[in-house]
């Protein structure tokens, strides 16, 4: 017999990888509406998605030096940072020095962090499913240590959200008033870009990195439709970021299914049918002014 609604309620009170699993997911909410909603505006998801792939080398290279060389305090995620960051100031610089190479170069470093974190994990002795975890994302597996490592990551995000808002809006809507503003474009954009490596990092435990771009896209969409303002977008999209979250791990428990895809398709469903609503309402609304 399936575990219910109740079951899971009250396992959440008596088992601590439930209540790992459950921070986890609201952590990477906060990130989530934030930085989702910059990404949204300036439109670089598909820049988001070249790092996030990255993020496999730096996670493969980290458990290679862990097991191999007896680095044993060397975490994946810390790999994961390093790969993420690395990436999204290689990934800046293309974009701000050589526009016309930025798809070739975002495409490259996409499939090379692959290959990269798929051969460290080819010769790292032993089973790679703590790894093979982050590509699809296990929110049940998350540890103590890496629960403070996303409350670590989390911190910087807000702290600089809320230290750089201004100028990162400025830089997300109009670069040239920025820049008439004496706002350095440049640095602004570089660490929009680091912010967003960090965010896709703290959501590779939740969800995994296959299916990081849909968790920072879809609730933020959805917070652009119901808002008026970027930080009525920023806490709608956190909101249902975590709403998403952990209604992704009680189905999952009780369903016994994997907790991150579980959070995208609900996600997905859910944008589907607020699109799918907004457009019959828009239909509706001109039939009824022609008639």
């Amino acid at each position: 017999m399936n575990p219910t609604v109740t079951d899971f309620i009250g396992a959440v009170g008596r088992y601590p990888f439930l209540q790992y699993a459950l921070a986890a997911g609201l952590l990477a909410s906060v990130a989530c509406g934030m930085i989702g909603s910059y990404v949204a505006v300036r439109r670089i998801t598909y820049i988001a998605g070249g790092i996030a792939h990255c993020v496999l080398g730096g996670l493969g290279a980290a458990r290679y030096l862990s097991v191999v060389h007896g680095w044993t305090w060397l975490h994946p995620l810390h790999g994961a940072v390093v790969a993420a960051l690395a990436a999204a100031v290689i990934i800046g610089l293309v974009t701000l020095r050589w526009r016309q190479s930025e798809d070739t170069v975002i495409s490259a470093l996409w499939a090379v962090g692959m290959a990269v974190g798929v051969l460290f994990i080819w010769h790292t002795p032993g089973y790679g499913e703590n790894l093979m975890s982050y590509l699809f994302g296990n929110i049940l597996m998350v540890s103590p240590t890496e629960l403070w490592l996303l409350l670590a990551l989390d911190a910087v995000v807000v702290a600089c959200v809320l230290a750089f808002h201004r100028q990162l809006l400025a830089v997300c809507f109009d670069e040239e008033f920025a820049r008439l503003r004496g706002v350095n474009v440049e640095v602004f954009y570089l660490l929009l870009l680091c912010l967003t490596a960090l965010t896709v990092v703290v959501l590779v435990p939740v969800v995994g990195l296959v299916m990081v771009i849909a968790l920072l896209s879809l609730p933020v969409a959805l917070g652009v439709r119901l808002a008026k303002s970027l930080w009525g977008v920023m806490l709608i999209g956190g909101l249902l970021s975590a709403v998403f979250t952990t209604a992704g791990l009680g189905i999952s428990y009780t369903a016994d299914l994997p907790a991150g895809a579980v959070t995208i398709v609900l996600a997905g469903a859910v944008y589907l049918l607020v699109t799918a609503g907004a457009g019959i309402g828009s239909r509706l609304r001109r039939a009824n002014r022609r008639g």
